[in-house]
């Protein structure tokens, strides 16, 4: 979930205005964040070097959508890939925070518009031992690249993580192709953008609650979409692994027939933030092969109280001190269990923009004013996230790694973590 209001809105045309002032003296206009040299996203820490690549099986809406992070071969040619791919994303941002596209498009462009992932497209995959799984779920509002600081170390550190684009118009934009109209096979100049010539782009756009709608029934629908998106990408997976022969839509150079047989689908869990973190306690519920779930400042106002009580895997609450409120704290407390662990810990100082990579690509001052950043210094608070991530994953999933040096992360024994959460709840809210 990104921010958004009147507030995002007002200091975004603060930010143009400063910048138009800027234009015909410093070429604040160029390509990307003028502060770039000191930005950007961190690079993993583990012993792989990572790849990633973009993978669509199905043209249609109803199709699988994803960004595949995975251990690679180091290649000195490899291409780091633009973190935002094209400037519809811009365009989907800006309808999401309720702004002039002509506006933002230049603003986003000049903030965001020169950073890499740090990934290598399309590498060789590196075969060694089989990789467990893990399905990514982005928040309202975002996409699939938003979120390749985490992405990455998980597949720095030997996992196969596939961050899902939803297709329920809860992403920021996303697309998918449709068959060419008799009009555009004719036109020579409608751009091929898929590996099938016959198909064309089409965008889907975030969106907005329409006036008297009620809230909660639109993101239950979603929130159940989502899920089902989540373990059809599994799905997906599972027919590499087994060597099944898959047509990416996309124009990809990654040889998908490496991936047979990399897979430990005995080990299998899920990610997300926000409303991806309510999206993987519904994927919980709905799939088994699902061992586990770590859900980042998770916003739970989706999801039926009825699920709670038919979940049965581990679950790990992760959670920013600045973002969460009583309500929200209560139906996580819920899912609270004598015999299936739920654990629950507090970033401090960290805010709900601390998980998504907008963190580390702001200034101090912008950062904050868009609450992008909050007190802890952002490469803290992702190790923090990180390597109690990748502790609660080895617990849980059986893995024969050196983790479990981080399980005090786990019950928040940090300076920077609170065990449990900050938030003060009336025990008849429980």
């Amino acid at each position: 979930m990104l921010s958004r209001g009147g507030f995002v809105q007002l200091i975004v045309k603060r930010i143009y205005k400063l910048s138009d002032q800027r234009r015909h003296t410093r070429g604040f206009f160029a390509m990307g964040n003028t502060c770039s040299n000191t930005l950007g996203i961190p690079p993993a820490k583990g012993p792989n070097a990572v790849g990633c690549t973009d993978f669509m099986m199905d043209h249609t809406t109803q199709g699988s959508f994803f960004r595949l992070y995975y251990p690679c071969q180091v290649t000195e040619t490899a291409e780091r890939p633009d973190w935002v791919p094209c400037r519809e994303y811009f365009n989907g941002l800006a309808d999401f925070l309720k702004i002039s596209r002509t506006l933002s498009e230049r603003i986003f462009n000049c903030l965001f518009g020169s950073f890499k992932i740090p990934a290598s497209l399309d590498a060789p995959f590196k075969s060694n031992e089989k990789c467990p799984v893990v399905i990514f779920s982005h928040g309202l509002g975002a996409f699939r690249t938003l979120y390749s600081a985490i992405c990455a170390e998980l597949a720095s550190q030997g996992f196969i993580v596939a961050s899902v684009e939803h297709r329920d118009q809860s992403a920021s934009a996303t697309y998918y192709f449709r068959e060419k109209t008799e009009e555009e096979k004719a036109n020579k100049n409608v751009p091929i953008n898929s590996a099938q010539p016959n198909l064309v782009e089409e965008w889907m756009y975030y969106r907005n609650l329409q006036h008297r709608e009620n809230e909660f029934s639109l993101r239950n629908t979603q929130v159940k979409q989502r899920a089902d998106e989540c373990i059809l990408a599994l799905d997906k997976l599972t027919e590499i692994n087994s060597g099944i022969s898959v047509q990416n839509v996309l124009q990809t150079q990654f040889d998908w027939t490496t991936l047979e047989n990399s897979m430990d689908l005995c080990r299998i869990s899920a990610v997300g933030h926000s409303f991806g973190g309510a999206t993987v306690i519904e994927a919980l519920c709905k799939e088994v092969k699902f061992k586990c779930a770590i859900a980042l400042d998770a916003w739970m106002f989706p999801l039926d109280e009825e699920i709670f009580p038919r979940v049965k895997q581990p679950i790990f609450f992760i959670n920013s001190e600045k973002f969460q409120w009583a309500g929200n704290i209560s139906r996580m407390k819920k899912l609270e269990s004598a015999v299936i662990q739920r654990k629950m810990v507090t970033i401090r100082g960290a805010v709900h923009q601390s998980f998504p990579d907008f963190t580390f690509l702001t200034s101090n001052w912008i950062g904050k004013l868009m609450k992008l950043k909050g007190d802890i210094n952002p490469e803290i608070a992702m190790d923090l996230c990180n390597k109690a991530t990748l502790a609660f994953l080895q617990r849980h999933l059986g893995l024969q790694k050196n983790f479990n040096q981080w399980d005090p992360l786990i019950d928040g024994r940090d300076e920077n973590l609170i065990p449990g959460t900050n938030i003060t709840l009336l025990q008849s809210a429980i």
